[in-house]
């Protein structure tokens, strides 16, 4: 009965990290370039009480009598499955169609990757530059900042990434080209707010697009964003299912705890 008491009591807490990953999924359902999390579950060690054995011509225990100890969390994963597109209009608004990441700077000089493409222009006296919502650099492809000069108009961002405009004689200008990576395994990503990843011994080093012909980094749309990849539906079920699983596991505790005093009882 003790057993039970824990075993459930795992079950409570393993649905209550389901719960808090389900909340943070359906909070962030506006958010940009959001990704969304599961989390994966693993059973504890097992108290094993009679192993199965055979003997010869077949006599013996063909099954064991095993007890587990209940659940504990092993992963919170991110699934990064295509979210929907929505046109905003926007030059500086893109979208990645594909696997890719952006890569930005942050003011410590390090690196950080994002699906997250509302950017913006920082305007300065000396030049344009083109940032992230947080003003962190947004990288080319030679891992410069992208500088927009004042002369030019009708900024256009092809799907590989290359800026070009055009310049006060009608002339069309190539600005540079928005650095597009990937990486080996994305789940391995490190999540550090505001949209950003930072890369982790897991993940593997960024893999940069050099050659506008590499495939499997995706494709840049211009005037667009990436929308979050949660599913509200989806999400709900889910919400219902933890709750309903936290739920038998409090009834498997005042079960137990009902026979713990029905035997503390016998006496009297």
């Amino acid at each position: 009965m003790m057993r039970a008491l824990w075993t459930a009591g795992s079950g409570m807490i393993a649905q209550q990290l389901n719960v808090d990953v389900i909340s943070n999924n359906l909070s962030n359902v506006n958010t940009t370039g959001y990704k969304k999390s599961r989390a994966e579950f693993k059973d504890l060690l097992y108290e094993t009480i009679k192993r199965p054995n055979l003997y010869e011509e077949g006599y013996g225990n063909p099954v064991g009598i095993q007890v587990g100890h209940g659940v504990r969390p092993s992963a919170i994963t991110k699934l990064y499955s295509q979210g929907n597109l929505q046109q905003t209009g926007n030059p500086f608004d893109l979208a990645i169609e594909g696997e890719g990441f952006f890569m930005v700077e942050m003011p410590d000089g390090s690196r950080a990757y994002t699906r997250d493409g509302t950017f913006k222009l920082s305007v300065t006296d000396f030049d344009r530059t083109l940032v992230t919502s947080e003003g962190n650099y947004v990288l080319s492809a030679d891992e410069d900042m992208i500088i927009i000069p004042e002369g030019l108009t009708e900024i256009s961002i092809a799907e590989d990434g290359t800026i070009t405009g055009l310049n006060e004689d009608g002339e069309i200008e190539e600005i540079g080209r928005i650095a597009l990576v990937k990486f080996a395994n994305p789940a391995g990503l490190e999540n550090i707010g505001k949209n950003l990843l930072k890369v982790t011994s897991a993940s593997g080093e960024p893999q940069l697009k050099e050659d506008l012909d590499q495939p499997g980094y995706g494709t840049i749309l211009q005037g667009y964003v990436e929308m979050s990849n949660v599913q509200v539906v989806e999400e709900m079920v889910n919400l219902i299912t933890a709750q309903r699983a936290y739920e038998i596991n409090t009834k498997a505790i005042k079960t137990a705890d009902e026979m713990l005093g029905e035997a503390n009882n016998l006496r009297r």
